[in-house]
């Protein structure tokens, strides 16, 4: 396999993992809006194994461009090599980058949403002295006359 293609490999593989994360991104906001705190946990998990892969892969890559010159992109691979497959795996990769940051901030809204809820409420209960123990049984909130 020459280098040009183990560079092809690598980032097809890229575009894989980043069309996993995106499809996990999309879970997570499901999980998130249904309030399913396992779910998140569990897609957490996922998202943090796929992206130390995504790393390596990023790694491999990068140590394999070096035999094309330091500081090579992808556009200057697809120049030298005269592969314009190296500019189509670019696109993908930037269009997928850009739903992945784009999915990633709503999510992160979704959970500042969901902690400044959670916030509120327990300063609600702590205004009627439920301090500490939110689990506290038969505890009296307010009178009817």
């Amino acid at each position: 396999m020459t280098s040009e293609e183990a560079i092809a490999k690598i980032l097809n593989e890229q575009v894989s993992g980043y069309k996993e994360l995106l499809e996990l991104l999309r879970q997570e906001r499901l999980c998130l809006i249904d309030l399913n705190a396992d779910c998140v946990e569990e897609l957490s998990k996922k998202k943090d194994t796929l992206a130390l892969k995504l790393r390596l892969l990023e790694e491999e890559c990068l140590r394999i461009m070096k035999g094309f010159g330091s500081g090579m992109t992808l556009q200057d691979l697809a120049e030298v090599t005269g592969k314009s497959t190296f500019l189509d795996i670019r696109s993908r990769r930037r269009s997928l980058m850009q739903a992945i940051e784009e999915l990633n901030n709503f999510n992160r809204l979704l959970i500042e949403q969901s902690l400044s809820y959670f916030r509120r409420s327990v300063g609600f209960f702590t205004t009627f002295g439920m301090q500490g123990n939110l689990s506290q049984k038969g505890l009296l909130i307010s009178r009817e006359t």
